[in-house]
């Protein structure tokens, strides 16, 4: 943390400076959510961020009395240890909202007695812990432009779009509910539940998942198991709280063929926006079959374009043919007007001409409900889908006359060799393999040269490799690197040559080496 923290033009206002200069060793981690065994007593570890994002309380039943060890959470009825701690970005007010929901969930739970961090226990729990909230809620609205009514989104998050689907209106990533006649919920993507914003800074604390919402889910709608949860693709404000999910609610973790091994091994790819760890489903979806789930039909389609790894959901609701499309569209367009309001990022291997098949998709399937990962939900007609069509149509046309695609075919992104894994962990003396995926940009034949690059004391085999390509093929070849020295984010590189195409230390790898 100390050696990676922004010192220069630095933004990041969270209050950690109060955290220890050395490691210390973790015996364990608290499963949020459930009653687990600790020095002889039972605790359940509710999250209640606010005071930091990470925060908990533990509940302690004994004597009949309900006692919650709130942290930094509460000082005394309607009052905070710090404000300044709250705060987890520059202007906005993430912390102090979050400790308003916080203060209701806490309530959820009837604590009989609060026992803070500093500050003297308190008798009136509820009384505590509603005037916090009331006067927290105050100061977060003295600091927006518009008020923002927190405890309806915390009691009614979700908005019923037909009898059996639902939309979370309180996650950052939309995030779909599909009701069943047996009382299951199947949910599509599952990020970051009942967001007030996000955290400055990457870390893992800024990026918590918790399940607030879900108590709603199962009150309001019957809801007795949520089943299985699925994923459009694999980036983090999709995906985030699906682990949390399985392990407290026994969900399934459902995912397409080739967005569930990049959720497995987020080390392979250098890949944007992946969770910190893998990710292993239960059940890995084929593209372009259809699997049954309760009384519905699922069709998965492959939906490249926001990403190369995502999909597009076909199912009928209530008479209705709805498509879960994720992050393709942005704003979901307006039809009449050219605007190529297309969610593309060139990191996620946007390549040219996606768009135009996932219109042509859309074409095929005519849903009458378009449902995306951030937008609102867009009824469909001809008219719409067309104009999709020709947004990827126009989208393609603008990259052809901005780049040398005639000349040389170097695709959206650029990138004519890969490897693999992108990171990676080894000791000293370790050999590690590699795959390198190189493609020919040229409308000719032309021989790949790649070359290793590695650290002094490093070796690699072979020192050069030769590779024919005819015009556009792409191959793989292989490497072994042997590790040498230890260190942080040592660095493994190809120098790529194709044709008379010298593209120099193209494409690395990462590797922490321990000693």
């Amino acid at each position: 943390m100390w050696a990676t923290r922004q010192l220069d033009n630095d933004y990041n206002l969270r209050q950690d400076r109060f955290s220890l200069l050395e490691p210390v060793p973790v015996y364990a981690t608290v499963p949020e959510y459930r009653w687990f065994h600790a020095g002889g007593i039972t605790l359940c570890a509710i999250p209640t961020p606010g005071h930091t994002v990470g925060s908990v309380s533990y509940l302690l039943d004994r004597d009949g009395e309900r006692l919650a060890f709130t942290g930094d959470l509460i000082y005394a009825p309607g009052k905070v240890w710090s404000l300044a701690a709250t705060q987890w970005s520059y202007t906005a007010t993430e912390g102090p909202a979050m400790a308003v929901l916080s203060c209701h969930l806490l309530g959820d739970e009837h604590p009989d007695r609060l026992l803070p961090s500093h500050g003297a226990p308190m008798a009136d729990a509820d009384g505590a812990l509603s005037l916090l909230a009331e006067r927290m809620n105050a100061y977060v609205d003295s600091r927006r432009w518009h008020d923002w009514d927190l405890v309806d989104r915390l009691r009614h998050p979700y908005v019923q779009l037909t009898d059996h689907l639902l939309l979370n209106r309180s996650s950052l990533s939309c995030s779909y509910v599909l009701l069943s006649q047996t009382g299951e919920a199947l949910l599509i993507d599952y990020g970051y539940d009942m967001t007030t914003g996000l955290p400055t800074g990457q870390d893992r604390a800024s990026r918590r998942p918790w399940l607030a919402s879900l108590p709603a889910l199962k009150q309001q709608f019957g809801v007795t198991r949520i089943s299985a949860v699925l994923a459009t693709h694999y980036h983090d404000d999709h995906v985030a709280g699906m682990p949390l999910l399985r392990d407290v609610e026994g969900t399934e973790i459902w995912a397409p063929e080739h967005v569930a091994p990049v959720l497995a091994d987020p080390w392979e790819h250098d890949l944007p926006c992946q969770w910190y760890e893998p990710i292993v489903v239960d059940r890995s979806l084929p593209l372009g079959e259809t699997v049954r789930w309760n009384e519905y039909e699922i069709t998965v389609h492959d939906q490249p374009g926001h990403t190369l790894f995502a999909a597009a959901f076909e199912v009928r609701v209530d008479g209705v043919t709805v498509m879960f499309t994720g992050d393709q569209q942005e704003n979901l367009g307006v039809p009449g007007e050219r605007r190529e309001i297309l969610n593309y990022q060139y990191r996620n291997r946007f390549r040219l001409g996606d768009y135009v098949a996932s219109a042509k998709l859309y074409q095929r399937v005519a849903p009458g409900l378009l449902l995306s990962g951030h937008w609102e939900p867009r009824t469909t007609d001809a008219g719409y889908l067309e104009y999709l069509l020709q947004a990827g149509a126009n989208l393609d046309e603008l990259h052809h006359d901005l780049l040398p695609l005639d000349e040389l075919d170097l695709g959206a992104d650029g990138v004519l060799c890969r490897l693999a894994p992108y990171r990676a962990t080894a000791a000293t003396g370790a050999v590690l393999d590699y795959r390198a995926t190189v493609r020919n940009p040229h409308a000719y034949d032309a021989e790949a040269v790649l070359t290793p690059v590695v650290p002094d004391g490093w070796t690699a085999s072979p020192a050069t490799a030769s590779v024919p390509l005819a015009a556009g093929e792409e191959r793989e070849v292989t490497f072994s690197v042997t590790a040498g020295e230890a260190g942080r984010r040592m660095r493994v590189a190809l120098d790529v040559t194709i044709g008379e195409l010298r593209l120099g230390q193209h494409v690395e790898a990462l590797v922490d080496v321990a000693g």
